[in-house]
């Protein structure tokens, strides 16, 4: 129910809101320590109202950072590609009813490229005060937060969010990971 009530009111943000939102998430992530050394910075193209990365990832591409953007995998596991610009991206239809994602149409990277990233950017539904990300419900990023903790891999962990999707609590499992940092337009939130 948490998950449809975040959808619904995404999809009432006015265009213009959610522009200013991408800037501002822009300029935040931008302006990051993490974000400023890293080398490799493993990211997502936005759909639908999710909060816009687009910018952004113009900005980290032009700084000289190695873009990665994920492939959805058949078994919706995530493989990663090297962003190469908005030219690069191909339009992947999910199936009837569901988002179309854009993602690299070059070579892919493998499951474990995301391992040399110095920051992972993550979509997310909510996160709550503890630092834990209500997703989608499909598992792909769980998937890459388990394959970071078992490879002792610490990169940076960032949320991009809207500004009333950071929660007191929102529902975990056993097997969910805490991020590091969520970001909203008008906020930076850390968590220990």
């Amino acid at each position: 129910m948490l998950r449809a009530e975040i959808l619904r009111a995404r999809r009432r943000l006015p265009e213009g809101e959610r522009r200013e939102a991408e800037r501002a998430l822009t300029a935040r992530v931008l302006e990051l320590p993490a974000v400023a050394g890293a080398e490799v910075v493993a990211a997502y193209v936005s759909v639908g109202s999710e909060p816009g990365t687009r910018t952004l990832l113009d900005a980290l591409r032009e700084r000289g950072v190695r873009v990665l953007l994920p492939v959805l995998r058949e078994d919706d596991d995530l493989d990663w590609g090297v962003y190469e610009g908005p030219g690069s991206l191909v339009e992947v239809p999910l199936g009837a009813g569901r988002m179309t994602l854009l993602e690299p149409g070059g070579p892919r990277a493998g499951v474990d490229a995301v391992l040399d990233a110095d920051v992972v950017l993550l979509p997310g539904l909510a996160v709550d005060r503890r630092g834990m990300r209500l997703g989608r419900g499909g598992g792909s990023y769980d998937r890459v937060l388990a394959r970071l903790d078992a490879a002792g891999a610490a990169p940076a962990l960032v949320v991009l969010l809207h500004d009333t999707e950071l929660r007191d609590t929102v529902p975990a499992d056993p097997h969910d990971r805490p991020v590091t940092t969520a970001l909203t337009p008008s906020a930076l939130h850390h968590f220990s």
